[in-house]
């Protein structure tokens, strides 16, 4: 396993982004990956909200480099998370869409020897730790420990109480509830905490203890934003009480989240690990706009994935257009701001890259290494695929076509065949696609050898 050789890492990358001198360090870096749930990019303070109150992900983002035009590589929980730990788009990967929640431990995610971050890493020396949502699959080949971890604490569903650490059954058929909380292989109960909290605690304690110099992957899955909508007061309580009752509840959701990675932030520097640690963050969907599980059967509005369009669930890019930062200290300006679309399966190989700079990308994996990107020597992906369900679209340039768009509560229909240019348009309110017919086949055309590719059944 290679060191990690910062004076050679300055070396290539160009003036925008690398730090003009760095200290001398040939560690190999520790990594820190953090995913949020649910949500959007007008939940974080910087990315121009001035609602969102978010210090801690605001410092990381001046400390690093802040992706402006970072996608997910799904509008929905279980296939983004395994973009992000398989390097590959989630068709290929085993996890369409958001897998089922049930208490027989059974349910099929991520295949068994499946390769993803942390079990490269773990081969590589790496010691490896699961925190949070898991949502990845709960039988027993696709449990975290089979898939690369060497501890979890955690929940298998795709969400849960946050206080009593139970899932229950939402929408038109209530009933299934049942409690979700493991360490490693094992069922835990602990005393009603915050969950956002107890992450914390557990994570805080974890890292007290990686001081054997032995380099380590943390992956942090928090449940927030995502419902159940629960926050204490003292987080409610810095948002005015005029402040309409969804938005104030996810944007307190959202401040815990942030005390939690600043404790984190904080703990690495106490701990003499800061300028060792490369701290990667996204959201793993845009804000939803399901309905709440409420008399009134209104849609939730508290996330905000403004200027895009939509939200979770649908391949606007509101749905998977989301706040995204990385940190790597002595090797990436505080301060950069990447303006370039970039995706989720394109994180594996970038840290692994980090990790070893001489080691080639795994097989098999549709994401690159960013690096050579970042550094002008490799172009983007020249085309972005996304599905879900019925939905397909493809990203080329500044041009994106969508087919069978979804229709959001109080929005009109929309037409089956969406096209779009982002850059003059990136709230996708106009449909280009009468006016751009050959451009419409072109990349019709190479959406259907996507899914041939990645063996989806195409879309009607």
């Amino acid at each position: 396993m290679a060191i990690f050789d910062r004076r050679e890492f300055l070396r290539l990358m160009p003036a925008a982004v690398a730090l003009p001198a760095a200290a001398q360090n040939t560690r190999r870096p520790n990594i820190v990956v953090i995913v949020t749930d649910d949500h959007g990019i007008g939940d974080v303070g910087c990315y121009g909200h001035p609602e969102a109150r978010t210090p801690n992900l605001d410092r990381l983002a001046a400390s690093g480099v802040r992706f402006t035009q970072w996608y997910s590589n799904a509008p929905v929980c279980s296939a983004s998370r395994a973009a992000i730990l398989t390097g590959k788009y989630p068709d290929r990967a085993g996890v369409k869409g958001a897998l089922p929640s049930e208490p027989t431990w059974d349910v099929k995610g991520l295949h068994a020897g499946e390769t993803t971050l942390p079990g490269l890493l773990r081969a590589a020396g790496y010691r490896t730790a699961a925190f949070g949502k898991w949502h990845l699959g709960s039988a027993p080949e696709s449990r975290p420990m089979q898939q690369g971890f060497d501890e979890f604490f955690g929940w298998y569903s795709g969400w849960l109480d946050a206080f009593s650490h139970r899932y229950y059954q939402l929408g038109s058929a209530p009933g299934k509830i049942f409690h979700d909380l493991w360490r490693n292989d094992t069922e835990v109960f602990e005393e009603p905490a915050y969950m956002t909290e107890l992450l914390g605690r557990e994570t805080q304690a974890w890292l007290s203890r990686q001081t054997s110099g032995q380099p380590f992957l943390m992956y942090l899955a928090f449940g927030a934003p995502h419902y159940s909508m629960m926050a204490p007061k003292k987080y409610l309580d810095r948002f005015p009480v005029t402040m309409e009752r969804d938005r104030r509840m996810h944007l307190a959701m959202v401040a815990a989240v942030d005390d939690v990675i600043g404790s984190l932030l904080d703990q690495l520097q106490r701990q003499g690990l800061e300028n060792d640690t490369i701290v990667y963050f996204q959201a793993d969907n845009g804000a939803t706009r399901e309905v709440r599980a409420s008399s009134d059967g209104k849609p939730y509005h508290g996330g905000s994935n403004e200027p895009f369009r939509g939200y979770k669930l649908g391949l606007f890019d509101g749905g998977m257009h989301v706040p995204a930062l990385l940190r790597v200290p002595g090797a990436v300006k505080p301060g950069t701001v990447w303006d370039r679309p970039m995706i989720s399966m394109d994180i594996l190989p970038t840290l692994l890259a980090l990790a070893d700079p001489g080691a080639k990308p795994p097989a098999g994996i549709d994401g690159q290494n960013l690096l050579p990107v970042l550094r002008g020597e490799a172009p983007d992906h020249e085309f972005l695929f996304w599905s879900h369900e019925n939905q397909r679209s493809v990203r080329q340039g500044d041009w994106k076509l969508i087919l069978n768009p979804p229709k959001f509560p109080g929005e009109e229909q929309v037409d089956r065949i969406w096209l779009s240019n982002l850059e003059a348009d990136r709230s996708e309110k106009k449909n280009l696609a009468n006016e751009q017919p050959e451009r419409v086949r072109f990349l019709m055309e190479k959406l259907r050898d996507w899914e041939r590719d990645v063996k989806l059944t195409p879309a009607p």
